[in-house]
């Protein structure tokens, strides 16, 4: 704004003040059609300029051009009146823009020659004193424009470094966002992975409920139906019917229980050990062995899972017992010792059975991959210090 309008304005004002000073300075009439003259190619340069601003950003030669006849204009102006000087001082601002590099310092310098002049009084000095003055205005106004000169390249310097910053933080932004973009892409695939994962955990639990409650269930109706057909006495059949009916309703139950993600019965309204004595005391009547539970230490409650976890491999530790191990009597102990809690199922077999063996260990592998996931697991305290650990019997 100011290099298309600011030198209209400054002439204007240096015009207004040489009117009434004209008899002061001795302008005659000659020197007023000269300073005219001046006035008017000033006018006409600066429309020229203006019009021709936006077309020539940088230093060109018709920049240089215009720089010098406006020096020159206004040099002759201050001549013939000091208060010409006002439109002389736009000689310090646009140099940059106007002149070549090597040229800048000069057009500065005959701009502070001309405002020297016309701060001593008027050129030429009249005498020795008007030189010697000239001469110290002329310093001072050399030493101001160095001044500023290193002020402005300071600027220019915090403005370059500052346009450096504002590039160098939008390549930063640039890269952030596209690591946000990568990070919610992985995200969703993360997403589509733990679902994944959720629904095969959920198969896999599925595949053991259903070993653990209709499988073990329908051996144990498949096991009461074959003593029914063998046996003679009506009382006895009916009351294997009644356990195998009993068996189907409890099957249909778990599996219900275990589509919906429940604890199992047993656990629905007792805690492990109660729950524990039930089942082995309901085995023991159904299978017709002799069996006990036994807790030792001081019971705690634990976490539901690892709960549901230890009675599933009770229950299939009781199947496979029943079906494979042929033992006289049974003893499973529930043990908590401090920061541990162990499990262990014992049998004794028969004069005519085979050795005894390893219950918890006879059952498929999913029913070990079911309670692995709890090893190492970090549980509440107030649940529980540890986490259960499966030991195989020993010989009574």
């Amino acid at each position: 704004m100011f290099h298309r309008w600011g030198p209209y304005t400054l002439l204007g004002f240096g015009l207004l003040m040489a009117i009434p000073t004209s008899e002061v300075v001795g302008m005659d009439r000659g020197d007023w059609y000269t300073a005219g003259a001046m006035v008017a190619t000033g006018v006409l340069l600066q429309l020229w300029w203006g019009a021709t601003l936006h077309a020539r950003p940088g230093p060109t030669p018709a920049s240089a051009l215009y720089y010098v006849l406006r020096w020159a204009a206004a040099f002759v102006l201050s001549w013939l009146n000091p208060f010409f000087a006002f439109y002389a001082v736009v000689g310090y601002f646009g140099t940059e823009r106007m002149l070549p590099p090597r040229l800048v310092r000069l057009g500065r310098f005959a701009t502070a020659v001309t405002m020297a002049g016309s701060q001593s009084g008027g050129m030429p000095p009249e005498d020795e004193l008007g030189w010697v003055v000239f001469g110290g205005l002329l310093a001072v106004n050399i030493a101001l424009l160095i001044v500023f000169a290193h002020l402005a390249d300071q600027e220019d310097r915090r403005a370059r470094d500052a346009a450096v910053t504002i590039t160098e933080l939008e390549r930063t932004n640039t890269a952030l966002q596209q690591a946000m973009d990568e990070n919610a892409a992985l995200h969703a695939q993360l997403l589509v992975q733990a679902r994944e994962a959720g629904v095969a955990d959920e198969r896999r639990r599925l595949a053991a409920e259903i070993h653990d409650t209709i499988a073990q269930g329908l051996t144990g109706i498949i096991a009461q139906l074959q003593v029914v057909s063998s046996a003679r006495d009506e009382k006895l059949a009916r009351e294997h019917l009644d356990r195998a009916a009993d068996l189907a309703r409890h099957s249909l139950g778990e599996a219900r229980r275990s589509v919906h993600n429940l604890s199992p019965a047993p656990l629905e309204h007792d805690r492990l050990p109660e729950a524990l004595d039930k089942t082995v005391a309901q085995w023991a009547q159904r299978t017709g062995i002799r069996a006990h539970f036994t807790v030792t230490g001081t019971a705690e409650p634990l976490h539901d899972e690892i709960e549901a976890t230890l009675l599933r491999i009770v229950q299939e530790a009781l199947s496979n017992t029943a079906r494979h191990a042929e033992a006289a009597r049974l003893g499973v102990t529930l043990s908590f010792m401090g920061d541990e809690v162990t499990l262990d199922v014992r049998d004794r077999p028969s004069a005519q059975g085979r050795p005894a063996r390893r219950t918890v260990h006879r059952g498929p592998r999913r029913r070990r991959r079911a309670h692995r996931p709890l090893a190492g697991r970090r549980l509440p305290p107030r649940l529980t210090r540890a986490c259960p650990r499966q030991r195989a019997a020993e010989h009574p």
